[in-house]
């Protein structure tokens, strides 16, 4: 599924959105296309071009949060994707937490990082220094905007706003 990068009218980076969505409100008259994708659609009786990148014509105030909900997806965009212990990218990833659930551990972004499951079943319910494992990397808790590059940057969002 292609996705299309959305920005505000002042160029700055809003979410992405299915193609569909992306062609639904081009159709309104409520986006301008920054950039078109090498895809095209063909109708019955006609063909188009998929955007790549959509600008909003109204600009939209946005209301940031606070902080960086927690969640499992979240850790995972944290961590890049890899195993905190063995430093791996596996597809079957898992949260892993420090201090164990079962020891008085609370799920924080300062108390979990990502674990393959190999490493994850290794560790168990102990701790790090019970264990002899220690996570190769400091667990954070990260602020709004850090979160929105590490995003960007997985998606590739970043390379395409440069270049336009």
């Amino acid at each position: 599924m292609e996705r299309v990068i959305v920005l505000n009218a002042d160029y700055s980076y809003l979410n992405s959105i299915s193609w569909k969505k992306a062609m639904l409100l081009l159709e309104k008259g409520k986006v301008e296309v920054v950039k078109y994708s090498q895809r095209v659609i063909k109708t019955v009786c006609d063909s188009f071009k998929v955007p790549l990148v959509i600008k909003l014509i109204k600009y939209i105030r946005i209301l940031y949060r606070t902080r960086v909900p927690f969640s499992k997806k979240n850790i995972f965009a944290r961590d890049g994707f890899k195993c905190a212990y063995c430093g791996r990218e596996t597809e079957r990833l898992t949260v892993d937490h420090i201090v164990p659930k079962s020891k008085g551990g609370k799920s924080t972004f300062d108390n979990c990082v990502t674990a393959c499951r190999p490493c994850n079943n290794r560790k168990s319910d102990k701790t790090c220094s019970e264990a002899r494992m220690y996570p190769k990397v400091k667990p954070y808790t990260p602020t709004i905007s850090e979160f929105l590059q590490i995003k960007m940057k997985k998606m590739g969002i970043d390379k395409i706003i440069e270049s336009l």
